[in-house]
């Protein structure tokens, strides 16, 4: 199925995940539809180094990413749930009550610190983080991770759905005075302009 690229439009991968299945144009788009659309989504997202996905991904039968791609549906929609519920305010403590499904796949991290060759443009050496992928499963890690510095960073009165007609998608609103409406103006934004624009001349004819 033809369909177009994902798009990261939210300002925050832990929103971008919810947008993984959205109605940009009238038609439903579901980009984690299996195991393969998981992976094009991941490589899009840049939340797996490309060496270590190929890797997983030769190891891993189509069925075992088609699970986990399952695993990361359900996910996104007891996500959206918990996003839909605290947007518009900022978010209390008493939230973490609800968030133990996010705390377990964290606790399944195996994450860890390793000395690198640092960068061309300075510094001998660099620590960064890696992670180890020892099954498909561990490709929803990057993604809990992404959520939880969501919950943790943002400021949930500044989460905002798209004003389009029939968009799902959502976004952190950044802007000076928070008047962003649409994930994106030359989609949603024109769209809506041009209706405004045919009800006007509607009311004077």
């Amino acid at each position: 199925m033809d369909r177009p690229p994902a798009m990261f439009i939210a300002d925050s991968l832990g929103l971008d995940f919810l947008n993984s299945v959205a109605t940009p144009v009238d038609t439903p788009v579901d980009w984690i539809d299996g195991g393969h659309g998981l992976i094009d989504w991941l490589a899009r997202a840049k939340l797996v180094p490309p060496d270590d996905l190929h890797a997983l991904t030769a190891r891993a039968t189509p069925d075992e990413l088609d699970k986990v791609a399952d695993q990361a549906r359900a996910l996104r929609e007891w996500f959206r749930g918990f996003v839909r519920k605290h947007a518009g305010r900022p978010l209390t403590r008493d939230a973490l009550r609800e968030l133990g499904p996010l705390n377990s796949l964290l606790e399944r991290d195996e994450a860890f610190s390793r000395i690198e060759p640092g960068p061309h443009d300075g510094g001998a050496l660099a620590l960064r983080m890696k992670r180890r992928w020892r099954s498909p499963e561990a490709l929803l890690l990057p993604v809990g991770e992404a959520m939880a510095k969501f919950v943790c960073d943002e400021d949930f009165s500044n989460v905002k759905a798209c004003e389009g007609h029939n968009c799902t998608m959502l976004f952190a609103d950044h802007t000076r005075r928070r008047a962003r409406r649409w994930c994106i103006m030359a989609v949603c934004g024109n769209r809506a302009k041009q209706a405004a624009h045919r009800s006007r001349l509607k009311s004077v004819q």
